[in-house]
């Protein structure tokens, strides 16, 4: 879900630039949708696995986050 938000940032930005839209637009909601809608995947994940094999799904975790930040910084960084 993290790749496919910043597939969305990176299309929009390719399409439409980064100038300031004056309302949010799809992109925006879709974005925001797919970012809290793995919320409660990752917690799942997170209950089953870490107790069985902590190493593995802590390898998994952090590559989720480290695949939600890039997906967040194009937001950040260019107020989009």
């Amino acid at each position: 879900m993290s790749l496919a938000a910043l597939t969305l940032v990176l299309g929009h930005l390719a399409i439409y630039g980064g100038a300031r839209q004056a309302d949010e637009g799809t992109a925006a909601h879709l974005w925001q949708l797919l970012m809290a809608g793995q919320i409660p995947v990752i917690a799942f994940f997170a209950i089953k696995w870490l107790p069985r094999n902590p190493t593995q799904a802590l390898l998994v975790l952090v590559l989720q986050l480290v695949a939600g930040l890039a997906a967040a910084a194009p937001v950040f960084f260019l107020g989009l």
